[in-house]
């Protein structure tokens, strides 16, 4: 069984495996060998920064010379346990830190972007800049909109955009971030806005995949292209 988990761990292994200089290995033996140490050093490197090299060693000989391991299965369901455990809430007092970190440049950057001309700050902490103004009618949140749109970070990295993709988005008012439910409605149709939107109005602690953190705040330039699109399109 032992043998047979090994197996398994270095066939997945060589399936990443990277190019190996082996000009001091002799053998294809050796080569192999060496090639199996880089790639299973490289994954467990990304988990164990601290590896006792020694302890592992003895650990891959027990099993090929067949002895009897120090630790048996239920010693080393423990303490793989115990290691998944410690793992979990490093990632989790990280993930705190930079949520904190976050939310203070966030606040720092609102702080400052408030004292901008131009600049209504509302009741729920957003911040909303009309750009250009619109003539047309204001959308409700159970309103359907079309919109033009630019996402940035407050450090200035862009993590969507419907400019980039050359087409314009519709969607639901009321099934976005707060922060767009309520920018959108103070703007006009053919308006355009510029949002500072809190982490509590937009991703707050859990953030978005890896495009948006913990906690960032998100700046938004808007265009309200239509209001209701597919209603003006039934109507022609």
């Amino acid at each position: 069984m032992r043998k047979s988990m090994l197996a398994i761990a270095l066939g997945g292994a060589l399936m990443t495996a990277p190019v190996v200089q082996a000009d001091t290995l002799e053998t294809d033996q050796q080569k192999l060998s060496y090639s199996l140490g880089l790639i299973l050093g490289e994954r467990l490197q990304a988990d164990v920064d601290d590896l006792d090299i020694d302890a592992f060693t003895q650990g891959v000989e027990a099993i090929y010379n067949e002895e009897t391991p120090l630790l048996d299965q239920e010693q080393m369901a423990a303490v793989m346990q115990a290691f998944q455990a410690r793992k979990m809430e490093e990632q989790r007092q990280a993930m705190a830190e930079l949520a904190q970190a976050n939310l203070d440049k966030g606040k720092a950057y609102q702080d400052d972007n408030a004292k901008r001309d131009g600049v209504q700050v509302t009741d729920s902490g957003l911040q909303y800049e009309e750009l250009e103004a619109g003539e047309g009618a204001s959308p409700k949140a159970s309103d359907t909109v079309k919109v033009h749109y630019r996402g940035e970070l407050i450090d200035g990295t862009q993590f969507d955009s419907s400019y980039a993709r050359n087409e314009p988005v519709s969607f639901p008012l009321d099934g976005v971030i707060p922060g767009w439910t309520e920018g959108l409605q103070l703007m006009k149709e053919g308006g355009k806005s510029r949002l500072v939107i809190p982490a509590e109005l937009a991703y707050g602690p859990g953030g978005m995949g890896n495009a948006i953190g913990p906690n960032e705040t998100l700046v938004f330039e808007v265009e309200l292209l239509e209001v209701n699109p597919e209603d003006e399109a039934a109507a022609e």
